[in-house]
């Protein structure tokens, strides 16, 4: 099946792109999340008509995603937990957790965009990754400290 990309997809191409997929991949994914629509003449003339005006909001998101990445490279984020023996804590520091502190500082982030390689179980300063826009991630130190 034929389809239009409305969004960038990472794995197929970007925004206003004229491609071919599986159609089960477009029934049950691309089109009821609206990143795409079918390829037929109407939409296809349609979207001509649109593709401007998608290419122009895919701009600016790229725009706001770097501007906010450039923001959240200086934040530093202090978690306090509960400590037991030889300083490892209770439980672990969650993509949550870091959501609600970035929240506290006036970041709307989404626990699905924070991206940490190792499961924080330990009191020290970390590297977390946060996914802002295809190809754009920030990148902030997480301290945690014992309560």
């Amino acid at each position: 099946m034929k389809v239009i990309l409305k969004q960038n997809v990472p794995s197929l191409g970007k925004a206003g792109d004229l491609v071919k997929v599986n159609d089960g991949y477009a029934r049950n994914l691309l089109i009821p999340k609206g990143l795409a629509i079918e390829a037929n003449e109407k939409n296809i003339k349609t979207f001509e008509h649109e593709k401007k005006n998608i290419l122009q909001r895919a701009e600016k998101e790229q725009k706001a995603a770097q501007e906010q990445a450039a923001k959240l490279s200086s934040v530093t984020l202090t978690i306090a937990r509960k400590v037991g023996d030889q300083d490892k804590i209770f439980g672990s520091v969650t993509s949550k957790d870091i959501e609600l502190a970035l929240h506290e500082k006036g970041f709307t982030i989404d626990k699905k965009m924070i991206v940490h390689d190792e499961q924080i179980k330990s009191l020290g300063e970390f590297k977390v990754k946060i996914k802002l826009h295809s190809g754009i991630e920030a990148e902030i130190k997480l301290n945690v400290i014992g309560e």
